[in-house]
């Protein structure tokens, strides 16, 4: 009898330390200093400079540790930016427009080491949640999306989220001067209050941000109209109806996020609202997807004006035919961008070439070791 109560003694004192234990490393996160790739190279500057100010896109190169903070995010992008200043290619009317998805990996922001050296984006969910795991918990029970677990993810983090997004790229809106598209991140149902973005309690969208020369979002916060198969699981789409345009100090602007810009009925929104300039913040998963064979939209229903069969195109053809730079005539803006995240976030891999558009004629930016600088004069 001695004996089996001491062995029951052992136990609880064994998982009391084990739950101290975790208790404990859940809440220890490591600082130190990483270094970072900061190269960066002007891949394609098009037209003449001139008074009417200019689209850059900038297509970064990031990697995991890259979101170890909301500091270390603004550290690299600012780097490209300063590359852009000192190459005359900043101005007052500049509209300065990042990759989709850029803001969503914040989701990563202040974790845990082996958030970072994760072979897989799913193994780095598993560390985030066993990380967070009262947070979660609370999460869990406001999930809405049916990949309950993504939702609550994201959920969990979104005022986190929110804050370092708007410090980051506000931030740098702020200090160059420029009006900036922000790629785009996932909130729950955010707004903006006096020139802050906040996420509020209902299903998550996949939204890009636009900031205003004095770091304040400007406008509301587009929400994503066509959503691929990998985010409908927890994002919701918003309607054509919902396309905004903003004014700008070089015109008025609309923002399509990545699959969006294929969709006929999304371009005759924006004409409704008389827009100028179009940016398309996109994302092409996989490393090498830009010349493999074009898969179709990937979830979303086939354009009515569309009769080509997938495989008939390069992944690289169909965006240049089917997105932005074949369909920009349709929406009566006179210029527009897209640019495509690049670098290795854990396994995902990226691919696509940027490019630029006016109603006659789009180009292409080179490769480039390094992030690329993509810019049009207007």
């Amino acid at each position: 009898m001695a004996m089996h109560k001491a062995f029951k003694y052992l136990f609880i004192v064994l998982l009391l330390g084990t739950l101290a234990g975790y208790a404990y490393w859940t809440e220890y996160r490591p600082a130190g200093l990483f270094l970072q790739d900061l190269r960066s190279e002007v891949a394609l500057d098009q037209g003449t400079p001139g008074d009417r100010g200019n689209l850059l896109g900038i297509q970064p190169e990031l990697f995991a540790n890259d979101y170890r903070s909301a500091a270390l995010l603004q550290r690299k992008l600012g780097a490209y930016l300063e590359k852009a200043r000192n190459a005359g290619l900043l101005n007052g009317k500049s509209i300065v427009v990042y990759p989709e998805h850029i803001g969503t990996w914040l989701v990563a922001a202040g974790e845990k080491n082996e958030v970072y050296a994760a072979a897989s984006v799913t193994e780095a969910m598993a560390w985030l949640a066993v990380s967070n795991p009262l947070q979660l918990l609370s999460a869990l029970i406001a999930a809405k999306g049916s990949d309950r677990l993504a939702d609550a993810l994201f959920r969990m983090k979104a005022e986190q989220m929110a804050s370092d997004y708007q410090a980051v790229f506000g931030g740098l809106a702020k200090e160059y001067g420029v009006t900036l598209v922000a790629g785009s991140i996932v909130l729950p149902e955010p707004r903006v209050e006096d020139g802050v973005l906040l996420p509020g309690k209902g299903p998550l969208y996949n939204v890009s941000q636009v900031f205003a020369t004095d770091g304040q979002a400007l406008g509301q916060p587009q929400r994503k109209v066509v959503p691929i198969i990998a985010e409908q699981g927890f994002t919701a789409a918003a309607a054509a109806a919902d396309l905004q345009v903003v004014d700008t100090p070089a015109g008025r602007l609309g923002v399509l996020i990545c699959a969006d810009s294929w969709f006929p009925q999304n371009y005759q929104a924006l004409a409704t609202g008389k827009v100028d300039l179009l940016a398309v913040p996109a994302f092409l998963t996989g490393n090498g997807s830009w010349n493999k064979p074009w898969g179709g939209y990937n979830g979303a229903a086939t354009p009515a004006d569309v009769q080509l069969k997938t495989g008939q195109l390069s992944e690289g053809q169909a965006w240049q035919q089917l997105a932005m730079a074949g369909r920009i005539e349709q929406s009566g803006a006179r210029a527009g961008i897209t640019v495509f995240m690049r670098g290795q976030l854990w396994d995902m891999g990226s691919d696509g070439l940027s490019l630029v558009a006016d109603q006659e004629q789009h180009a292409l930016a080179a490769k480039t070791p390094g992030a690329s600088l993509i810019n049009l004069w207007l």
